[in-house]
């Protein structure tokens, strides 16, 4: 898929120097079935190609963000091998991890219900902007399903204290507290909220596209290392950055001014 004409399953409106990216399986309350994964990986495929498109909006049409797993799919996985499974299973990993490590920066816009793989959807993304009227939750266990793939980052997001309980009550939660555990970033009224996204990725979009990617590639990288590592690997990167063309405008600017 290498035109926006080829997404079925997805509504892309670029207006740069920001793309949004709209789920819209409505009929479905946007749904995670294997296609939508696809498109929703090609599109971000797509988008990290064009230069002109410093910010990715992640959101879904309709009434909902995503409220996970479609029915439809939970049904055949009973008759899936283990191969199956594990290349499937994959397809999500594969999908979570390049958002989250996606060179661009990304905000959720989230509305209505964030449920399960569509509560992971929104956790990969480097900031969530959510309306007071959502609803959040990791919902899996309640159906014999386990949290795998998300979990990794909602640890690494808010901790193990409160991730643990999210993860296993699989109990569904406010927008504001999604907030008060350091899951989301702001929860704005619902009338607000298209404005407030696209002020607020406006303003992140004049941030050099070189240094960001860097720093989302620093932060993905760093987590997990020992105090000295993490610090090592830092200073190659601050030294790296500084020998950009980014880097090297952004101080010719800032003398300038002085």
């Amino acid at each position: 898929m290498t035109n926006l004409s080829d997404f079925q399953l997805l509504k892309i409106h670029l207006e740069h120097p920001i793309a949004r990216i709209g789920l819209n399986r409505p009929e479905k309350r946007n749904a995670l079935s294997p296609q939508l994964i696809d498109e929703i990986s090609a599109a971000f495929d797509m988008l990290a190609g064009d230069e002109d498109v410093r910010v990715v909006v992640l959101t879904g049409e309709g009434g909902v963000f995503c409220a996970g797993a479609d029915l439809a799919y939970i049904q055949q996985l009973a008759e899936f091998g283990a191969e199956q499974n594990l290349a499937d299973s994959r397809n999500l990993r594969d999908l979570f991890y390049k958002i989250y490590t996606y060179p661009k920066f990304v905000i959720a816009q989230v509305h209505g219900a964030a449920l399960a793989g569509g509560c992971g959807l929104a956790t990969v993304c480097d900031v969530v902007v959510a309306s007071d009227d959502s609803e959040f939750g990791y919902t899996e266990t309640a159906i014999g399903f386990i949290p795998a793939l998300v979990s990794v980052f909602l640890v690494r997001k808010i901790g193990e204290t409160h991730a643990r309980e999210l993860l296993l009550s699989a109990r569904k939660f406010s927008a504001d507290e999604a907030y008060s555990l350091g899951m989301i970033n702001a929860v704005v009224p619902c009338p607000q909220l298209d404005d407030y996204v696209r002020n607020y990725a406006m303003t992140v979009s004049r941030n050099s596209p070189t240094a960001v990617a860097m720093t989302k590639k620093m932060l993905a990288t760093t987590t997990g290392m020992s105090l000295e590592s993490a610090l090592e690997y830092a200073a190659s990167m601050n030294a790296l950055a500084r020998a950009t063309e980014d880097t090297k405008r952004g101080i010719a600017k800032f003398l300038s001014k002085a």
